[in-house]
């Protein structure tokens, strides 16, 4: 999806079914984007929803320098900014239910699946700094390009470029486990 896409459907099609598009596209990439940021699935789902509310109010302004993907979440990074600095959520104390909504349990070979190495990665990922977190999912996570990073993050691409070497060093200190770029290579 695409600027040439939004153009089409500026042209003849509803609205609505644009919304619709997006969402059924980029809505898991949205959410798990908004969940690493605030680490709570109930902020990440509220984020999600406020991101397709402004794509929805502001989709012709989109342009065409960008990836849908890559604008999306820069509506939810600046989205969970917000929400992070707003009065209420500074005086809200807000409660981490480790908890699934589900009152079914998994399969054992949906279990199975989950391993401990994964659960380990992901462990470290999310003990990162956010600055490393963020930038790291961006790159490894939802595959932004070095410049579409920096321009979400407003960062140089060479800040990005160390953020991500640094972000790997730590977890593969971590984990135990010699870094993969050793040897001159960086990201």
């Amino acid at each position: 999806m695409d600027y040439e896409y939004i153009k089409q459907m500026n042209e003849g099609l509803d609205r609505n079914a644009l919304l619709d598009e997006l969402m059924m596209t980029y809505g898991k990439d949205v959410w798990n984007y908004a969940f690493f940021l605030t680490r709570r699935r109930e902020l990440a789902e509220d984020i999600a929803q406020e991101t397709f509310i402004k794509a929805y109010h502001a989709i012709y302004s989109f342009r065409s320098g960008t990836t849908m993907k890559a604008w999306l979440l820069a509506i939810a990074r600046n989205t969970a900014r917000d929400y992070f600095k707003s009065a209420w959520f500074r005086r809200v104390q807000l409660v981490w239910e480790e908890y699934e909504t589900n009152t079914f349990q998994p399969s054992a070979e949906k279990q199975w699946f989950v391993s401990l190495e994964q659960r380990e990665v992901w462990n470290a990922v999310l003990s990162l700094p956010r600055k490393l977190r963020e930038t790291l999912l961006l790159y490894a996570h939802h595959h932004l390009t070095l410049k579409e990073i920096a321009e979400m993050l407003q960062l140089s691409e060479g800040t990005v470029k160390s953020r991500i070497f640094r972000a790997r060093a730590v977890i593969s200190r971590k984990l135990g486990k010699p870094a993969a770029f050793e040897g001159g290579k960086r990201p």
